[in-house]
């Protein structure tokens, strides 16, 4: 029972019943399917996004691997002081690829670290310094979250969707009563409101 006193009728959309306009019955099968697209492009989208991040990562993985370098100068000189989210600072390293081609650039690296040091960075093929791959566990939870997002936008995308089409409806039907009304009202030359 509803608080008014009278009972709930559910999915009075779907009854047959006198007073069901056919407005009524569009509207419910726009929210039916705007549901079913709701969820099922939310799993999809979601298990897209998913699989494209861990691609992602895996491409990276494949792209770069670990080479020793050699710290060119000391890691607290002023110059490479930059200090990066992880502790680390910024310093000149220089390595030399299995080719004999021999690089230098700029890693990150513990702040006590002393010249001619031996340190661990990453490379891409072309022998730039590149970000450490994802680890599995990482991969795992940027996917999820990529996931969530994708599946969650995409969701309330649908929903959102599907209720502007519905005050789209509402309001036509709210212009159809007032016309309605409106023909009952003039042929005895009097208005009710």
């Amino acid at each position: 029972m509803a608080a008014s006193g009278c009972p709930r009728v559910r999915l009075w959309r779907w009854r047959r019943s006198p007073l069901r306009r056919r407005s009524d019955v569009i509207e419910a099968w726009v929210v039916l399917c705007a549901w079913l697209l709701a969820l099922v492009g939310a799993v999809f989208a979601g298990r897209a996004a998913a699989d494209a991040v861990i691609a992602s990562a895996q491409e990276q993985r494949a792209r770069s691997h670990k080479v020793t370098a050699v710290l060119v100068k000391e890691a607290e000189d002023p110059g490479a002081s930059r200090v990066t989210t992880d502790h680390l600072v910024w310093s000149t390293v220089r390595w030399t690829d299995p080719d004999g081609t021999t690089h230098t650039d700029e890693a990150r690296v513990p702040p006590s670290t002393h010249a001619g040091s031996k340190v661990e960075v990453w490379t891409d093929r072309n022998g730039v310094i590149a970000n450490e791959p994802l680890s599995d566990s990482e991969m795992t939870l940027h996917s999820i979250a990529g996931g969530i997002l994708a599946g969650a936008g995409t969701f309330g995308l649908v929903l959102g969707s599907a209720w502007v089409v519905r005050q789209g409806m509402e309001r036509r039907r709210l212009e159809q009563w007032a016309a309605e009304w409106e023909r009952l009202d003039t042929p005895w030359g009097w208005k009710t409101g």
